[in-house]
């Protein structure tokens, strides 16, 4: 479950990377939008306890819709404010990068203004009783849920850019972009196209990582940014299929971590075998970039 959510945050950086060749650091930002737009959304539809049935699916429509339609919104305000004005002017990538990180701080310290920095808590819309028994393991109906959800959104994703004309369009625009705008795509559609994806991905992992967590903080997205970062470079960064599969052995290899070695050495131990994997294979687990991989 929690490497389905690094894998929903990871498509992020590996569609922007994949197209511009950019770390976008402030797309953590973008994933924390999504938690705090689906905090609000919660209250205003008034979620005061768990639901089920029909009363559940519609209160998780609303929220998902909202939470992704907010972030995909801030991911293209970014994409035109900040990076686009850099790219007509040709400036280096170095400038891009300082960019992002003082984009990141920008919309932290704007929440922390906002809403303070202090925690905030979520109300819980899905009950955590055990659902069903695996191998004598309980499993909790807020993981199913959760779990399934980022699933289809990854399974969404990858059909989108296998199968559709805009899709191919981002795979030609990373496999080349002067020659894809020469046969007539629209470049700076695309990479805006691009931002907005990953926000809206990022935005329904933010509600996804609420409801689990229940929890909302002005600097809530720096560990699972940087994770999901981890997660992309693990699986291949700029390789849509590698993100999926960085991010949920990423989630598998630091919760098996945690429970061998204990709570406190989660995050090293993620790191390190980060670090292991890349020494032997230093692109990354499936290692093709978005352009070549669906070309």
């Amino acid at each position: 479950m929690v490497g389905a959510i690094y894998a929903l945050i990871a498509l992020g950086y590996t569609l922007v990377y994949g197209v511009l060749r950019l770390i976008n650091f402030a797309h953590s930002e973008i994933f924390m939008i999504g938690v705090f737009v689906s905090l609000f959304s919660m209250h205003a539809v008034g979620v005061e306890g768990p639901r089920t049935g029909l009363a559940l699916v519609l209160t998780m429509a609303v929220v998902l819709l909202l939470a992704m339609a907010a972030s995909g919104a801030a991911a293209f305000v970014m994409e035109r404010i900040a990076y686009r004005p850099l790219r007509s002017r040709g400036a280096p990538r170095l400038a891009f990068l300082i960019t992002a990180i003082g984009v990141s701080l920008f919309v932290q310290e704007v929440f922390a203004l906002r809403y303070g920095r202090n925690q905030l808590g979520f109300p819980r819309v899905l009950t955590k009783e055990p659902l069903f028994s695996l191998f004598g393991a309980p499993v909790r109906t807020d993981k199913v849920v959760v779990f399934l959800a980022a699933v289809g959104l990854m399974v969404g994703l990858d059909a989108f850019i296998s199968r559709t004309r805009l899709g191919r369009g981002i795979r030609a625009t990373a496999q080349d972009a002067e020659t894809a705008e020469l046969m007539g795509v629209d470049v700076n559609r695309v990479i805006a196209l691009t931002f907005v994806l990953g926000g809206v991905l990022a935005g329904a992992a933010g509600t996804l990582f609420g409801i689990f967590y229940e929890s909302a903080r002005y600097n809530i997205g720096f560990l699972p940014g940087i994770k999901a970062f981890t997660a992309a470079v693990l699986g291949g960064i700029g390789n849509v299929r590698g993100a999926l599969v960085g991010g949920l052995a990423l989630g598998l290899l630091e919760n098996w971590g945690a429970t061998v070695l204990g709570g406190e050495w989660k995050d090293v131990f993620a790191f390190v075998v980060l670090v292991l994997v890349l020494m032997v294979r230093p692109t990354g687990l499936l290692g093709e970039t978005l352009g070549r991989a669906r070309a």
